[in-house]
């Protein structure tokens, strides 16, 4: 009878320490949206803060069923926020391996002011490039098309 007693009593202890840790991960939750709540001001923030570390239980329970279910959609638009930046970061770092058409003119002009192209070779391949036609590698190769005749 002892052993079922303790058995009991562990798993009590078990159960009970599983809810506290959860418990402080919700509190930590509703804390962390107090702060980064865009919404409220100030005063606001500063007053659920107070109920929260005051009355935690109360303040907890209250903030939950007051603000609860748009605690949720915050977290979903910070989350969609951070993953576009990340997106919008790892496009500009990557590039997308060609190079735009100003850069193909300005890269064409350099080549023309070192003489390595004639101007009528210059004009074919600065034609090729604002049709859109030319290889969008480098401007050497968009000379050499011009140099070829390749239109």
């Amino acid at each position: 009878m002892l052993s079922i007693f303790w058995s009991m009593l562990l798993w009590i202890l078990w159960i009970l320490w599983i809810l506290w840790i959860l418990w402080i991960m919700l509190l930590f939750r509703v804390v962390t949206d107090i702060f980064r709540d865009d919404a409220m001001n100030g005063w606001a923030k500063a007053g659920w803060l107070a109920l929260t570390i005051l009355l935690p239980y109360l303040g907890v329970l209250v903030y939950v069923i007051a603000r609860g279910k748009n605690m949720g959609r915050r977290e979903i638009a910070r989350a969609r926020e951070q993953q576009d930046v990340f997106h919008a970061y790892v496009r500009e770092a990557a590039g997308d391996g060609r190079r735009s058409s100003v850069d193909e003119l300005a890269k064409l002009s350099e080549i023309r002011a070192a003489g390595d192209i004639t101007d009528e070779e210059f004009r074919r391949a600065k034609g090729l490039v604002l049709s859109g036609r030319a290889p969008t590698g480098n401007a050497s190769a968009t000379s050499t098309a011009a140099m070829n005749g390749d239109r």
